[in-house]
């Protein structure tokens, strides 16, 4: 492995694992701003989300992807096919394992996949859960059996134990060359989809188990005022049923409104200014297996 580089180099990580491991609660811990939006439920994360942190002559590129999971409609494939296409795009992976439990079917695939391709760390997320040293070192044991991992740390992502360190063990993978991004740079996301997670996130947050994969969000406009610090933000909650619209619009209103005011209070500490948020609710029936509605809503193939 290359020495404690100088010069200028990037480095480009794909995060995996399965749903709820942590992916995005490590992402937002390592570049210090909320990038991914998350929640315990599972498929929080549906597209690829890139967080950037530069310390020094090194530029991490932080690739937050969608839960490996088995697909049961045309979104979950395609989110599936993100996770794996991204492992082709980087130059070391960090696949998140749970601290304990059965290795599920989707991951057994993933690490397939590692042991014919790239380098590749293994993180186990969630330590600070366990009381059990002995089960710990059992996992270790376990993760070492694949033979695909240069090393096999343990973080939690939760209260930033083991964290900072991931930054010394990634380094080496950088190639040099001057960084992709500019210093201050913390996402490629436009403001706008981040406005549109932050909306979804609450949805998935207040909304009953049955409704919130059924739900995406879209802004329509986004205008700052002249001479004013105010933005004004339209934005469109598209639901499958119509059962789902009176879910999301709730009594008198009353759950849409929750929705809306939660939002804004992130919106307006991520813009840095007011927002006059107007958000409707809108019925495509069955959009996660229509091909054509999943471009519109920017579920584009990887």
């Amino acid at each position: 492995m290359p020495k404690t580089i100088q010069q200028p180099s990037s480095v480009f990580v794909a995060l995996v694992g399965r749903p709820n491991v942590g992916k995005s609660s490590l992402t937002n811990h390592l570049v210090g701003e909320k990038v991914a939006i998350v929640t315990k439920k599972p498929q929080t994360t549906r597209s690829r989300i890139t967080g950037i942190i530069t310390k020094g002559p090194v530029q991490y590129v932080l690739m937050d992807t969608p839960g490996i999971h088995a697909a049961r409609n045309r979104l979950d494939s395609r989110m599936t096919q993100t996770a794996a296409a991204s492992l082709k795009d980087v130059d070391v992976t960090m696949m998140l394992f749970e601290p304990a439990g059965d290795f599920t079917e989707s991951e057994l695939g993933m690490v397939k996949a590692l042991q014919k391709g790239g380098p590749a760390i293994a993180v186990i997320n969630k330590v600070d859960l366990l009381d059990n040293f002995a089960a710990l070192e059992a996992r270790k044991r376990q993760i070492e059996e694949f033979g695909c991992f240069d090393k096999i740390v343990t973080v939690s992502a939760k209260d930033g134990t083991g964290c900072e360190e991931l930054f010394a063990i990634l380094a080496p993978y950088g190639n040099e060359g001057p960084h992709y991004f500019d210093e201050d740079a913390f996402t490629d996301l436009p403001e706008k989809e981040l406005v549109a997670e932050l909306i979804r996130e609450k949805a998935l947050l207040f909304l009953r188990e049955e409704v919130p994969h059924g739900i995406a969000v879209t802004v329509e406009r986004f205008k700052e005022r002249p001479d004013s610090d105010l933005i004004d933000i339209d934005a469109s909650i598209i639901c499958e049923k119509k059962s789902h619209k009176g879910m999301v619009i709730g009594k008198g209103g009353q759950m849409l409104k929750k929705i809306g005011s939660a939002a804004r209070a992130d919106i307006e500490e991520l813009l840095g200014a007011r927002v006059n948020l107007q958000c409707w609710v809108k019925v495509r029936e069955d959009w996660r297996d229509n091909d054509q509605l999943l471009n519109s809503l920017g579920f584009a193939k990887p």
